[in-house]
């Protein structure tokens, strides 16, 4: 039987405040435990949550980016379950009436095809605390630290069908949520996390079939993996002749599978009613306005430009705008030299290559968005060559000097260009080189292309690379076919 998977991502993003969503209690990563966690946020007697307006904001602009219904009117709701880093026994949601409705993103796939997905909504809530297991001899430590910290849970409609598809998704939330500044999206550090809802169903069949949800998976690679996993034991499962049961799973990533964590709750486990302490949150015209005028130029928008004024690529444009920080750096690369597509390469290519094996991210590179476009200009003006360039770009990346022209004059890699001088260092490999001269002069002549590449190598040896190439090809054919 022909199978077709089914996905839908409930994606959980702390919003970029300097202060917890009902309290004025910080939201600083790293505290020690139980440092930064107010009565407020513990929910103790006598003290009522105040709505953090930036949070609103920040929802608000992330639901004008991917195009969504802006309801006038929503409202908090208390979403009861008792939890150990839970202290209130409610967490407080948006269940009924979402801050944003209903809107989509556009995917991007690896064969440069593209998809909308569609957002159901968008709601704030409260985080939880956080449960620590680790070096509690068989106990739990409880940091509240967490407990208060504005999220913005965004749920697509299950419009995915791959593991690709679902991934592509979450980069591009990541990409929109981190264009915007609303949030950081450092997956390490929690600040984006998903649960992801995963069915299978015969193909052709339009009902769905039984999900299973992966909760809290933080990585692009761990949502692809899990859901890899969990297609293929729903699957075998139904074949097998069992059914599978709406549950919570685990993804664990050191075994590669999802394991049972609880049966699956209903909204109405969860006995959601309107919090009595907050006010429905009511939103004008004017106010919508407002901060549609302050976003920013977005990723989607981005790619446009880039092919459109710049002339890249599809595949490049996608790349290059996948970050804030990554398209920002590339422009001011591109600015420098005047080139677009020499900027593409060499930002895509030496700087992303040094980087990856640094493990380093663009904002912690050792050369400079202005170091790289010098760099490359003095490529483009023929003052060296390709492989001088990478020679500079490693000077630079080591920390050797300033600039490329610095380093370049120190080094003394500054291409010839001189024909004379070329011609004279030709004139001796020609002359050291007899049995190879005989060769090429007794081969067809669709051979010697390949073969002049030897002649080549011995120039640039002994310009010690500074020789430009183009000439060096020029002259030595012009002189190896002298002696025809």
């Amino acid at each position: 039987m022909q199978w077709e998977t089914v996905i839908g991502l409930e994606v959980h993003v702390q919003l970029a405040t300097r202060s917890k969503i009902f309290s004025g209690a910080s939201t600083a990563f790293g505290a020690e435990p139980n440092t930064q966690a107010c009565a407020v946020d513990l929910g103790l007697p006598g003290v009522l949550p105040v709505l953090n307006e930036q949070a609103v904001a920040m929802a608000v602009q992330f639901g004008l980016a991917v195009h969504a219904d802006i309801p006038e009117v929503s409202v908090f709701d208390r979403k009861n379950y008792f939890y150990p880093d839970l202290p209130k026994g409610y967490q407080t949601s948006q269940m009924y009436h979402p801050i944003v409705g209903a809107g989509d993103v556009e995917i991007t796939l690896d064969d440069e095809s593209t998809k909308r997905i569609r957002i159901h909504h968008a709601h704030l809530e409260e985080d939880a605390g956080k449960s620590l297991h680790e070096d509690f001899h068989g106990m739990t430590g409880i940091d509240l630290n967490r407990a208060g910290t504005p999220l913005l849970e965004i749920v697509s409609e299950p419009d995915m069908r791959s593991a690709k598809e679902a991934a592509a998704y979450l980069k591009a939330i990541h990409s929109i949520v981190t264009y915007l500044g609303i949030s950081d999206g450092n997956m390490a550090e929690g600040s984006m996390r998903c649960d992801v809802n995963v069915s299978v169903r015969p193909k052709g069949q339009e009902a769905f079939g039984t999900r299973a949800e992966i909760k809290n998976v933080n990585s692009f690679r761990f949502v692809e993996r899990a859901i890899a996993y969990e297609v293929e034991r729903q699957i075998e499962l139904i074949e097998d002749g069992g059914k599978v049961v709406q549950e919570t799973r685990l993804f664990d990533p050191e075994r590669d599978e999802t394991r049972s964590m609880r049966t699956k709750e209903e909204a109405n486990d969860y006995r959601y009613f309107p919090c009595p302490d907050l006010l429905p949150v009511v939103l004008d015209q004017a106010y919508l306005d407002h901060l549609r005028s302050q976003l920013p130029e977005l990723p989607a928008d981005k790619r446009v430009r880039f092919q459109n004024e710049l002339g890249l690529s599809a595949y490049d444009a996608h790349v290059l705008s996948a970050s804030r920080e990554m398209a920002e750096f590339f422009e001011e690369v591109q600015q420098v030299c005047g080139d677009a597509k020499q900027a593409a390469n060499w930002v895509q290519g030496e700087l992303s290559g040094a980087l990856n094996r640094e493990n380093l991210s663009i904002q912690n590179s050792p050369v400079s968005a202005k170091q790289l476009g010098e760099l490359i200009s003095r490529v483009l003006d023929d003052t060296i060559n390709g492989k001088a360039a990478k020679q500079v770009f490693q000077a630079l990346w080591n920390g050797q000097g300033d600039s490329a022209d610095a380093i370049i004059d120190a080094k003394g890699l500054k291409q010839v260009t001189d024909t004379g001088a070329i011609e004279a260092m030709i004139d001796q490999v020609i002359a050291d080189s007899p049995a190879q001269v005989a060769q090429y002069r007794d081969s067809e002549p669709e051979k010697r292309g390949k073969m002049i590449g030897y002649f080549v190598g011995q120039v640039m040896k002994a310009s010690r690379g500074t020789a430009n190439p183009q000439q060096v090809n020029g002259l030595l054919k012009e002189k190896l076919d002298a002696l025809l």
